[in-house]
C-alpha cells in the first residue's frame, strides 16, 4: 500500500498527541499520592538515610538490630542482605524527605496500617515451621501484633528467652501470672520452663494452643515415667491429666486441683470403703472425725501407684 507524503504527516501528527497524552497522564499519576498513604520509592542509600535521623540518642534504640540475625548481610535471607530497613518498613523515600508517619510500616499500635498489614511484613519471610500455624490461631483472631510480643531492634528478644519469656506472656495472662505465684507450680518463675515449652504461642491444632496434639502428650515430654503401658491402669490418668491436676499452679501439693480424698471422691463413693472424709459428718457413716487411713496424704497412704502398676498383685495401686 502506497501513502503518500501528506497521510504520512497526518499518521505521524495523531501518533505524537496520542503518546503525548498517555506520557501525561502517567506523570500525573505518578505524582498523585498513594492511597495507603505509604511511598513507593525505596531510599537511594538504604539504612544510611534512616541512621542520619535515627541515631544512637534516638528514643526508640534502633542500633541494636545490627547485633541481631536480621542485620546479618552474609545471610542472603535477611532483610539487611536485601533492602536493609525497608525490607520491613517499606518504602522509606517520603518518609525521609516529609518526616510523615503515615508513610512507613512503624509496627507500632499508632500506626496508620492494620495489624494484619503490619505482621504481613514478618509472615513474608516467616511462614514455615511453628509459625504455620499463625493464620486462624487464637493470637491472630485476637488482632495480636507480632510486636506486641517481640522486640525486633533487642539484641537479645525478651519473649525468646527462658528468663524472660514468662513476663512477656504475663502482660495479657494475668490469671497464669497468679497460679505461677502459688506454692506448687511448674518452675516458670524460676526460668527452668518457658511457656512455649508446652504451648505454641504462633498457633496450634490442640486445645489451649498446646504444643502436642493433646494435653498427657504435652506432659509426657517431662513426665515420661507417667507414660505407662501399665498393667493396671487408673482411668483419668490415660484420659487427661487435668483431670486431678492445675497445670499452671496450686495452692495443694503436686499441683492437684483438690485435696486427697475430696479429690478421689469425685469418682470413686465411700460405700463399703473405709474412705469417710474427715470433714463429711453429713455423709452415712461419717463421725466427724473420719478415717485413720485419709490422715495426711489421703488415698495415696495405701493406693501410692496411683498413675498406674505394673505389680502382678497392684490391681488397686497399692504397689
Amino acid at each position: 500500500m502506497k501513502i503518500n507524503k501528506p497521510s504520512f504527516a497526518a499518521l505521524l501528527l495523531s501518533s505524537c498527541i496520542v503518546f503525548g497524552v498517555a506520557a501525561v497522564a502517567q506523570a500525573q499519576d505518578a505524582s498523585a499520592p498513594p492511597a495507603t498513604g505509604q511511598g513507593t520509592e525505596y531510599s537511594e542509600k538504604g539504612a544510611d538515610t534512616c541512621l542520619m535521623c535515627h541515631t544512637e540518642s534516638w528514643p526508640y534504640p534502633i542500633f541494636p538490630i545490627f547485633k541481631t540475625k536480621h542485620a546479618n548481610r552474609a545471610d542472603t535471607r535477611t532483610p539487611f542482605a536485601g533492602l536493609q530497613c525497608e525490607a520491613c518498613h517499606g518504602p522509606g523515600a517520603r518518609h525521609a524527605t516529609t518526616g510523615s508517619k503515615d508513610a512507613t510500616n512503624s509496627f507500632k499500635e499508632t500506626s496508620f496500617l492494620s495489624v494484619g498489614q503490619r505482621n504481613q511484613a514478618c509472615l513474608d519471610c516467616h511462614q514455615g515451621n511453628a509459625h504455620i500455624g499463625w493464620i486462624g490461631s487464637t493470637h491472630e483472631i485476637n488482632n495480636l501484633a507480632c510486636t506486641s510480643c517481640h522486640k525486633l531492634h533487642a539484641e537479645h528478644d525478651p519473649v525468646l528467652a527462658k528468663a524472660t519469656q514468662s513476663e512477656v506472656c504475663y502482660k495479657c495472662h494475668a490469671r497464669e501470672r497468679a497460679d505461677f505465684n502459688k506454692s506448687s507450680t511448674h518452675p516458670v518463675r524460676f526460668g527452668l520452663i518457658t511457656c512455649s515449652e508446652c504451648h505454641s504461642p504462633h498457633g496450634s491444632n490442640a486445645a489451649a494452643m498446646l504444643a502436642k496434639p493433646t494435653v498427657n502428650q504435652t506432659c509426657y515430654t517431662c513426665h515420661a515415667e507417667k507414660r505407662g503401658p501399665f498393667l493396671w491402669e487408673h482411668a483419668p490418668v490415660a484420659e487427661d491429666c487435668t483431670l486431678c491436676h492445675s497445670p499452671h499452679g496450686s495452692a495443694r501439693p503436686s499441683l492437684l486441683s483438690k485435696t486427697p480424698p475430696s479429690l478421689c471422691q469425685q469418682c470413686h463413693a465411700v460405700a463399703g470403703h473405709p474412705s469417710v472424709a474427715y470433714t463429711s459428718t453429713a455423709l452415712p457413716g461419717g463421725g466427724g472425725g473420719g478415717a485413720a487411713f485419709l490422715l495426711a496424704g489421703g488415698c495415696i497412704n495405701c493406693h501410692s501407684q496411683v498413675h498406674g502398676s505394673n505389680h502382678p498383685s497392684g490391681v488397686k495401686l497399692m504397689r
